[in-house]
């Protein structure tokens, strides 16, 4: 290299490490940055960290003991897209969590507390492609509008959870979905699960796993694959009649009796008056023929 070059090089390695300090310096503690990643994996933190860069895209808090998402925080990370949580303690409290990363693709809250899922936790997620949620012992209800806002999730993964049931309508109008994990869960094969369990066979989206998607209860269905459970609520569900059923159709039996009766009584009426007109207007005519 020329002497004259010689100033231009040290000023350009001057700024370089300008950046590098100063990305240093906005590092949260306890975590590693790089160019747009900010991974703080397995630090034992217990609350979310505080100075991650504004541009971060991809935050990794996988494996620590954060209870709490703050929205405000998390708004500011506006061109966040990836966010791995899993391995937390992250409770119910995540309605609205999400509000200011609506570029967000990819979310993963498996292996929490979460119990419930309604429409305000996911709705203003509106890019998301991929949700884990599984390994939620304590996750027990899933709203049928959960995630009418999320028509780009194309994967959705809730296996290992208490659900015990699920409405056909929380899935089946997702547009792009592909995969959806269903695994091990305490799903209730009764007759209102039935229509969930006929959508999984006609459906196009691949469920991993299938052979652990079971039926836990009644006891006569425990561990029966949702194939053959279909068959089986079809034939107790479409044939069974319960004693509310019996008591309809005696109702209905009585009312067709009574309307049949009804009706034969009248037209005898009307038969009787016809008959009885008809002789009278005979009985007339013979008379005037005698006169």
């Amino acid at each position: 290299m020329s002497p004259s070059g010689r100033p231009w090089s040290l000023s350009l390695m001057f700024l370089l490490g300008m950046e590098m300090a100063s990305k240093g310096i906005n590092c949260p503690s306890r975590c590693s940055c790089q160019y747009l990643e900010v991974n703080c994996s397995g630090q034992q933190l217990q609350e979310f960290p505080v100075d991650i860069p504004l541009d971060t895209r991809q935050l990794i808090l996988a494996a620590n003991n954060i209870s709490y998402l703050p929205a405000v925080e998390l708004s500011f990370l506006a061109d966040l897209v990836y966010l791995d949580c899993r391995k937390n303690l992250l409770g119910d409290d995540l309605d609205f969590t999400f509000i200011g990363v609506a570029k967000l693709v990819y979310l993963d809250l498996s292996f929490n507390n979460l119990t419930q899922v309604t429409f305000s936790t996911f709705s203003h997620l509106l890019s998301l492609v991929v949700l884990k949620i599984s390994d939620n012992p304590n996750l027990v209800a899933i709203e049928k509008d959960a995630f009418s806002n999320n028509t780009w999730l194309r994967h959705l993964d809730v296996s290992r959870t208490g659900l015990t049931f699920l409405d056909t309508r929380t899935v089946q109008d997702l547009p792009n979905l592909r995969l959806l994990g269903l695994s091990d869960n305490l799903w209730h094969c009764n007759c209102s699960f039935l229509d969930f369990i006929t959508w999984m066979t006609e459906s196009n989206v691949h469920f991993p796993d299938a052979d652990n998607i079971t039926c836990y209860t009644p006891a006569g269905l425990r561990a029966l694959r949702m194939p053959a459970a279909e068959a089986q609520l079809h034939f107790s569900c479409l044939t069974q009649l319960y004693k509310k059923d019996y008591v309809f159709l005696c109702l209905v039996g009585f009312c067709i009796f009574l309307a049949g009766t009804m009706a034969a009584w009248m037209a005898g009426i009307c038969a009787v008056i016809y008959e009885v007109h008809t002789s009278k207007g005979e009985e007339d005519e013979e008379e005037e023929d005698t006169a």
